[in-house]
């Protein structure tokens, strides 16, 4: 266990020294305990490079299967006490995003909180990049949120789906419009989120695929600047139906386009290997009950890091 450890915290990590200072051990006392491992396994697992360490084909599956071991033992005291305390207290982070803190997550938050009162909850409001990284390095149980691609390393169970919808000012032209086509989107300057995020990629993806020119007039950040600035009349929007609310209906005219336009889906991302807390598991049976038995969540994926 002190050679696995001692070889999962150099990869993790990069380098010997940085391994070193978080075993507290020294430098040449890891690289020791990383060349017994090499010659008991008979394999070489590291590359060796003045900067950092690099892994063979060798080390990248020893990696997979030896880092929930690692993780795994190392929790184990506190794993222990939080599940003879069953969940009732603890830590939980979730990594999400913007529009899945603001509409998705209360009434799941709320539920969680009233179930596990004692356990402390981190929302990190996070863009899917970042989210993956806090995944990647630990510091996030989970996210919630929707994907486009999805890594190697990384499972994601979907769970909630929602309709494309355009808005638009009412008394809009296309408010009433008969026969919506995407053409007829053309004339009309779109407000969407930052070209880096999803709904913007898909936007351009299905017109570029048709053909179909298109004019984005305002890029922004945020759902309820896009709905304000639609329902001053400086452009129309096409967003996914997760942030419509009965109040919008009031001030926005909304037509769904799943027509044109797929859906978004919503659901739980893990890394693969990672060891789920108690706390980690009860929010994710609050979503859907059963969802971890039907996943590969726990089988060893490529770090993507």
């Amino acid at each position: 266990m002190k050679q696995l450890r001692a070889f999962v915290y150099t990869v993790r990590l990069g380098t010997l020294s940085r391994a070193a200072e978080a075993l507290f051990l020294s430098q040449p006392s890891i690289s020791l305990q990383l060349k017994a491992l090499e010659r008991e396994l008979g394999a070489m697992l590291l590359e060796r490079t003045r900067r950092r360490v690099t892994l063979t084909d060798a080390g990248e599956a020893l990696y997979e299967m030896a880092r929930p071991l690692v993780e795994g033992f190392e929790n184990l005291d506190r794993e222990f006490q939080a599940k003879t305390r069953n969940a009732q207290a603890g830590r939980l982070t979730v990594a999400a995003w913007s529009s899945t803190i603001q509409y998705l997550l209360p009434e799941l938050v709320k539920a969680y909180r009233e179930r596990y009162p004692d356990v402390h909850l981190q929302l990190i409001n996070a863009t899917s990049k970042d989210g993956l990284a806090l995944l990647r390095a630990d510091e996030a149980d989970l996210a919630i949120g929707s994907m486009l691609d999805v890594p190697h390393d990384i499972a994601w169970a979907p769970v909630y789906h929602y309709d494309p919808m355009l808005i638009t000012p009412p008394g809009h032209p296309l408010a009433t419009k008969d026969d919506l086509r995407l053409e007829d989107l053309s004339p009309y300057g779109l407000i969407l989120p930052p070209q880096r995020r999803t709904t913007f990629r898909l936007v351009d993806m299905v017109f570029q695929q048709r053909h179909v020119p298109y004019n984005v007039a305002i890029e922004v950040g945020g759902w309820d600047v896009v709905k304000q600035y639609v329902a001053m009349g400086l452009g129309i929007s096409i967003v996914t139906g997760i942030c419509i609310t009965d109040a919008d209906r009031e001030t926005l005219a909304v037509r769904n386009l799943r027509r044109h336009f797929p859906q978004r889906s919503y659901g739980v991302v893990m890394r693969k290997g990672k060891f789920l807390t108690p706390e980690a598991r009860a929010f994710i049976d609050l979503i859907r009950p059963g969802l971890l038995t039907h996943r590969d969540y726990d089988e060893p994926g490529h770090s993507e890091r």
